[in-house]
C-alpha cells in the first residue's frame, strides 16, 4: 500500500486509511446527531465535506488499496453486529424481573 495522502502545508504523506482515521476522529458526527440528523446523512455530509480529498486518494488507489478498503468495511460491519447484539442483550437484560421463590 502506498502513502499516498499529502498535507497542504506538509511535505510528508500518510496511509490513507491514517488520513481517514485521523479525518472521521476529528470530525465530531454527534453534533449532527443532537441535531437530528440519521447517520447516512453524517456519513454524506462528510463525504461532501472531505470531497476533494477523497477524490485525490481515489486517484491513486491500486487493487492493494481496494482490497483494504473492502477489509475495514468487513471489519466495520462485525463491529456493528457485535454492538447490536450487546444492545438487545442489555435491553433483554432490563426486562427480565427475577422471583425469589424463597421469600414468602
Amino acid at each position: 500500500m502506498k502513502k499516498i495522502v499529502r498535507e497542504e502545508n506538509n511535505n510528508e504523506t500518510e496511509l490513507w486509511f491514517n488520513w481517514l482515521t485521523r479525518k472521521l476522529n476529528s470530525y465530531e458526527p454527534f453534533k449532527d446527531f443532537a441535531l437530528g440528523q440519521d447517520p447516512i446523512d453524517v456519513a454524506e455530509k462528510f463525504i461532501e465535506v472531505n470531497s476533494l480529498d477523497i477524490s485525490d486518494i481515489f486517484d491513486k488507489f491500486d487493487d492493494e488499496d481496494k482490497d483494504t478498503l473492502e477489509q475495514f468495511q468487513k471489519l466495520t460491519e462485525c463491529e456493528w453486529h457485535v454492538f447490536r447484539i450487546l444492545k438487545k442483550q442489555l435491553e433483554f437484560r432490563n426486562n427480565v424481573t427475577f422471583v425469589d421463590f424463597k421469600k414468602k
